[in-house]
């Protein structure tokens, strides 16, 4: 939208978990830290259960525009941008992203699963970051959505590493072709 790159950028497990009950369904420092790395200095949009689901002490995520989507009327986020919809989201990430930084203006859409499959389905997103999780979450209740091989092409894969946690992991780069 308008020279802006959208990301996605999650976290997933061998089914493609991305959530349970709220909350990440394993601890993965790295995956935290390269997700900080990624959206530093970037406006971030997401849907209200996901900003619900971060920690107090971590609301607004630090050093970035915050951007809650929500339709509920006169719904407020401390020190948060509020918009109805994907598209105003998307489009408000586009008036605070600083073009002084010297990078490109990007916007990272980062949860929940329907913002993920909204962002998806109107073609806005340009690069996907995930982090692949070796584990299974049972009970898990958020999913990723599935990347088209014919849409999406694979541009950079780390190798397989293990956490301080004990979880392996390793972080995948998708870009959209065409």
């Amino acid at each position: 939208m308008d020279g802006m790159t959208v990301g996605l950028i999650w976290a997933q497990g061998r089914n493609r978990e991305i959530g349970r009950d709220g909350a990440l369904p394993w601890r993965v420092p790295e995956d935290l830290a390269r997700f900080a790395a990624r959206t530093r200095g970037c406006p971030v949009v997401m849907g209200r259960r996901t900003w619900e689901s971060l920690p107090e002490r971590n609301r607004p995520l630090p050093d970035r525009a915050n951007i809650v989507l929500t339709r509920r009327d006169g719904w407020r986020a401390p020190g948060a941008h509020v918009a109805a919809s994907l598209r105003e989201g998307i489009e408000l990430a586009r008036q605070l992203a600083d073009p002084h930084t010297g990078k490109r203006p990007a916007v990272w859409v980062v949860g929940g699963a329907s913002v993920y499959q909204a962002a998806l389905d109107e073609g806005w997103a340009a690069v996907v970051e995930v982090t692949e999780i070796d584990a299974e979450a049972p009970g898990a209740d958020a999913f990723a959505p599935a990347l088209d091989a014919a849409a999406w092409k694979l541009t950079g894969e780390s190798p397989w590493r293990t956490s301080e946690s004990g979880v392996r992991y390793r972080f995948l780069t998708y870009e959209r072709r065409g």
